[in-house]
């Protein structure tokens, strides 16, 4: 894993990475809150551990600003203010966990690790449920759909028919293909169904749009690419 230490305590830093180095993590160390926040959004990390009092800008308001900036890297407060207040407050900011100095290394490490799994598990699901090519987009579970932010309107076959290419972004899909898998019927060559619902979903998908997407194979049938 790749970590991002905000620390300023040069002795308890030391002290992580050894730890963290010993278990085969990498860790981006910084003291200073504000050298801190521009490696927090510019370098993609696994698990971010963050001090509260810190020279610059303080822990709370770099999780507050990460988190407005829609980043959403997990985050451990490590920190001397213990009071339940305190610690409330610390994850109402936007931190995933909060753990009091001082501490056991062992503790971090295993809370470091719950979220990092906890993380790629949450990505992995997030995949499983989107499909995107640039700038389109398909949320699986509620059917939106949506390019450049802008939601488009598919009937249930421009749907099932923008679905099963962006499925097979990047390939060639024969006609019989289409036929097969979104009409569930053997393919008749002298229907112009496919025609008519790809000249359709075209004018939804690409014509408002400055790029077109659906390409038309000649002999061989579509594909979806940027």
């Amino acid at each position: 894993m790749r970590l991002l230490l905000i620390e300023d305590d040069q002795n308890v830093a030391d002290f992580i990475i050894k730890g963290l180095n010993e278990n085969n993590h990498v860790v981006d160390h910084q003291e200073d809150g504000k050298e801190g926040l521009f490696f927090a959004t510019t370098e993609s990390y696994d698990v971010m551990i963050v001090d509260r009092m810190l020279p610059g800008i303080d822990g709370l308001t770099i999780i507050r600003t990460l988190r407005a900036s829609q980043i959403k890297t997990p985050i451990i407060i490590l920190s001397a203010m213990a009071d339940v207040e305190q610690r409330v407050e610390g994850l109402q900011s936007g931190a995933d966990d909060y753990l009091v100095k001082p501490f056991a290394f062992s503790e971090l490490l295993a809370r470091v690790e719950i979220l990092a799994k906890r993380n790629h598990s949450d990505k992995a699901k997030a995949q499983e449920t989107q499909l995107q090519l640039a700038d389109l987009r398909i949320d699986l579970l509620t059917h939106k759909v949506t390019r450049s932010n802008q939601d488009i309107q598919l009937l249930a076959t421009e749907y099932r028919l923008l679905e099963y290419l962006m499925r097979h972004a990047g390939q060639v899909v024969s006609r019989t293909m289409l036929f097969e898998h979104v009409w569930d019927y053997n393919f008749d060559p002298q229907t112009n169904v496919i025609d008519v619902h790809m000249s359709r979903l075209r004018k939804k998908i690409d014509k408002p749009f400055d790029s077109a997407l659906i390409h038309t194979i000649r002999g061989s049938g579509y594909v979806i690419k940027h």
